[in-house]
């Protein structure tokens, strides 16, 4: 296989980014919320008065080792398919918020040092990512190791979002800044229009927006997906974690049917240094 067709083969798995790609995404990161909480709360009963012991870690483990089977087959994949490629960002986005829970909450450094500890872990993958290979633009992906890396900084970015939407929408009492859940969705959602003005008006930095844009899609997710199954007195509307992953995944289904899916440009015509 020559570099060309190299390239050609990597970039026909890496979507185009598109208004229906950001859309899908923040239902994507609604659905980790839920799928994740599901798991760990309503079955496992993390917060229940009888948890089965380790709860998050053993949800951490269950979505983990479903990302990583997702993430083979997505390096493995031939053509870009949008049902594998999805079905690798909810896992990286379940895996996250169970992740954030275990690193916030089990391990007891509270969500300043959770956040803290995953935002190192994002600047570290984007570090090793572009002293590695130049670059961290999505449009320059022409490896299964650039690939890789785009799945790590990933995974730690929607992680990252997790710990970020649950400090802001938590009570201070528990920690958090006490905006509750829809306080938090409109801050972050304000956070993301800010970014669409600054891509629209300015000539910043294209490759820094869209990790700015990835990162607060999932703290957005979140908080409307806590705000959806929390308890009403705590500023949520109660309604069943199953079934509120159940509705998300299934309007994510037809969105991916009738949303344009399609490759990302190649790299010699969209790339931008980092």
């Amino acid at each position: 296989m020559t570099d060309r067709d190299l390239r050609e083969h990597a970039l026909s798995k890496v979507p185009a980014i598109t208004l229906g790609f950001w859309i899908i995404k923040i239902l994507a990161t609604t659905l980790g919320e839920t799928g994740g909480d599901t798991v760990t709360m309503t079955w496992l009963g993390e917060t229940t008065p009888n948890p089965v012991p380790n709860g998050y870690l053993i949800g951490t483990a269950i979505f983990g080792v479903l990302l990583i089977g997702f993430v083979i087959a997505q390096i493995k994949a031939r053509n870009f398919n949008p049902w594998l490629y999805w079905a690798t960002i909810v896992a990286s986005t379940t895996c996250g918020t169970t992740l954030a829970d275990f690193a916030d909450r089990s391990l007891g450094i509270g969500y300043p040092g959770g956040s803290l500890l995953l935002l190192a872990c994002v600047l570290v993958s984007l570090f090793a990512w572009h002293r590695t290979l130049g670059t961290v633009n999505v449009n320059t992906i022409v490896t299964p190791g650039a690939e890789a890396f785009y799945w790590l900084t990933i995974t730690f970015s929607q992680t990252l979002g997790t710990a970020l939407g649950d400090w802001a929408a938590d009570a201070a009492s528990d920690g958090g800044w006490g905006l509750g859940y829809s306080g938090g969705a409109l801050v972050f959602g304000a956070g993301l229009a800010v970014l669409a003005i600054l891509y629209f008006t300015t000539r910043t930095s294209r490759v820094a927006l869209f990790w700015a844009a990835f990162i607060l899609t999932r703290p957005l997710g979140a908080t409307v997906g806590d705000w959806f199954d929390k308890p009403v007195a705590k500023g949520g509307l109660a309604m069943s974690r199953p079934l509120a992953s159940a509705v998300l995944a299934a309007v994510i289904i037809v969105l991916i049917l009738i949303l344009p899916q399609r490759a990302g440009e190649h790299p010699g015509q969209a790339a931008e240094p980092a």
